[in-house]
């Protein structure tokens, strides 16, 4: 069965700004939140008894452990697991930016987020349907010129969730393109100056002109959505807050997704017909 309302959420990354807005959003509905940060946790989530956090460096494999450990002594079985991690620097060039750092946000991008849902999963709610969701990056449909470290990691997620539809029946596994949201990952882009390109400019004038962008509700309201439609509909997917009909209801993006096991996936612009076994032969 789909998760319509979650009980318990576990989030990584609850000291981002959208980690920290969905934990007030699933609190608000009643749940009880789980999660791991970094840096310090807000205070409100700090003070609430319905939050329980353990600070976890998920860039770091041998803090695996300490993941387990909270989970198991938690003893709360998730129903909705939410990856609110994303890393933009190093920014610049592939050609120009030191490899280690490159490498190293590629691993926090993609990889790194993979262990923990690895980690994680044994302690789900078992006997039904669970989902996990993801957030996608710039650069799904052209390149996103000097932040090739975030972009390939995310691209790597986006494939990762029709991996795990393949594999996993009871995974609801989705991604999601947030858009333009004011939070502060844009500080990366501007430290690093002229070699964010034009996005530097773009992102100076986004702040600077106070633009609402993509807010916190939209991104929850849209996770409700796919959560609520269960893996037949949104499983491997890779949904846009901005710009997918999920709104009203979303019967009819619904019923497209439904019908087409393609919608929405990593697939070669204008392939010709698929080539099987049967056409070998012929």
């Amino acid at each position: 069965m789909p998760v319509n309302s979650p009980t318990v959420v576990f989030i990584l990354a609850l000291s981002s700004d959208i980690g920290a807005a969905l934990a007030r959003h699933y609190l608000s509905q009643g749940a009880t939140v789980l999660g791991t940060y970094r840096s310090e946790l807000p205070a409100d989530l700090q003070e609430n008894p319905r939050v329980r956090a353990c600070a976890c460096d998920l860039a770091d494999p041998t803090t695996t452990h300490v993941l387990t450990d909270f989970l198991r002594a938690a003893a709360q079985p998730w129903e909705v697991f939410i990856s609110c991690v994303g890393q933009l620097s190093p920014v610049g060039k592939f050609l120009a930016v030191p490899f280690a750092a490159w490498e190293t946000s590629v691993q926090v991008n993609s990889t790194a987020q993979l262990r923990a849902l690895h980690a994680a999963y044994p302690f789900r709610r078992a006997g039904g349907e669970v989902a996990v969701v993801f957030f996608a990056g710039g650069g799904t449909n052209n390149p996103f010129t000097s932040y090739s470290a975030y972009c390939l990691g995310k691209i790597a997620l986006i494939k990762m969730c029709e991996l795990l539809d393949d594999e996993a029946p009871d995974i609801n596994a989705f991604i999601v393109g947030t858009g333009w949201v004011r939070t502060k990952i844009h500080a990366q882009t501007l430290d690093a100056g002229a070699a964010a390109g034009a996005n530097f400019t773009t992102t100076q004038r986004f702040l600077a002109e106070g633009q609402v962008g993509t807010s916190y509700a939209d991104i929850a309201a849209m996770i409700n959505w796919g959560c609520a439609q269960g893996r037949s509909v949104t499983g491997g997917r890779n949904l846009s807050v901005v710009h997918d009909a999920w709104r009203e209801g979303g019967h009819a993006l619904a019923a497209t997704l439904q019908s087409s096991p393609n919608h929405f996936k990593l697939r070669r612009h204008g392939n010709a017909a698929p080539v099987t076994t049967a056409s070998l032969r012929a």
